[in-house]
Parts: C-alpha cells; structure tokens; sequence
C-alpha cells in the first residue's frame, strides 16, 4: 500500500472548547460537496493552490507536540474542512499512528457517500454535525444539492449508537430558514434519538 496523501489548508492549534472538549487541534481539508451561499471557507475550500499536501505521519509529527495538553484535557485532533469525510483512509490511518489517547473529532455535513462514513464510526470519538435545514427544500436552496444522504446518515450515526457523541449544529440562515424551521428540525432530530444541539445565527457579512 503506497502512501496516503491528502490536501489541507489550514491547522489551527491551541482552540479551546471550540471544536470539541479540551485543547484541539483544528485540521482542514480542502474539497466539499456542497456550495453553501454563505460559505466562510469558499476561497480555501476550492482554490487548490491554497492546499498543502500531507501524509498522516507528516501531520502526526506536526501536531504531537501538544500531546501534553491533548491528554491533560482530554483534547486532540478536530478534522474539518471543507469535508474531512472525503479523505477516510487518511483519518483512519492518523488514529493508528496517534494511538487511542487523542480524541478525534468529525466536523462533517454528512453528505458523502455511505462507504465514506462507514470506516469511521469506531474510529471517531466525537461527531459535528452541520445539517443546516432538515427541510429539503429549505437544504437544496441553500446548499445547492439533496439532503437525502444527510438524514440517511443521521440515522446511521443513530443506529450504531453514536448519537450520544454527536453535537448537531442547527443554525438559523438568513432569507433561507426561520425558526420555526430550525424548531422542526430539532423535533425531528430528537425523533431520531439526538439531544445535543448547538443552535446560533449564521453571521453574515
């Protein structure tokens, strides 16, 4: 098996409480399904020049010299993006070099095929789920494709018993969702066994 690469744009060190519990390590992979009409990313998620190219054992090296405060409080390793569940092989590959003591966490849209998602539901520790709108129309207008994929895998976390371990980020978009919406998706995500949410307004410049 040759090496694995993948393209990241940005690792930001030392958050905390921000994208997971503890001290964390945030690292953003380039590429995404979607193309959200507020994306905050948009110049970073699609301008190839801006990636870097890493293997898992070069972001390893970079990131372990906080393993001190990873393990003090029960921080470690946030993947975002972009879509950080398009490159699986690479994560999967990062929690063997890193061991079982950093926590990994998915900052995920879910939106990706279903053999993606599948080799990481022993692999991640915690899931942040941005789901914008449970409506699908409401979803399509501002992201420009289908939910379908998003609710399949809501339910795919349910199932394997991870919503305990899932934040689901439920944010009200300006000219695209109220929140009597937002209230909808909520009743309909507690349906499926979740109760963690992280409700805000999306900022708008």
């Amino acid at each position: 098996m040759g090496l694995i690469h993948a393209p990241i744009f940005a690792v930001n060190r030392h958050r905390i409480n921000i994208d997971g519990k503890g001290v964390v390590s945030l690292v953003c992979f380039g590429g995404c399904p979607l193309s959200c009409r507020y994306c905050i990313n948009k110049d970073l998620c699609f301008d190839r020049s801006k990636w870097h190219d890493y293997t898992p054992e070069q972001l390893y090296d970079e990131l372990r010299v906080d393993n001190l405060y990873f393990l003090a409080t029960c921080g470690g390793v946030t993947f975002g993006g972009g879509e950080p569940l398009l490159q699986p092989d690479f994560i999967v590959r990062f929690r063997e070099i890193c061991g079982g003591e950093w926590k990994i966490n998915l900052e995920t849209s879910l939106n990706v095929p279903t053999e993606k998602i599948t080799p990481l539901l022993d692999i991640a520790d915690n899931w942040i789920v941005d789901i914008k709108d449970m409506n699908p129309a409401i979803y399509k207008a501002y992201t420009g494709v289908d939910n379908s994929k998003v609710i399949k895998h809501l339910q795919l976390l349910a199932d394997n018993g991870k919503a305990p371990a899932t934040r689901v980020r439920v944010p009200l978009i300006k000219d695209y969702n109220t929140d009597l919406d937002r209230q909808a998706s909520i009743a309909q995500l507690q349906a499926m066994g979740f109760a963690d949410f992280d409700q805000f307004d999306y900022a708008i410049k």
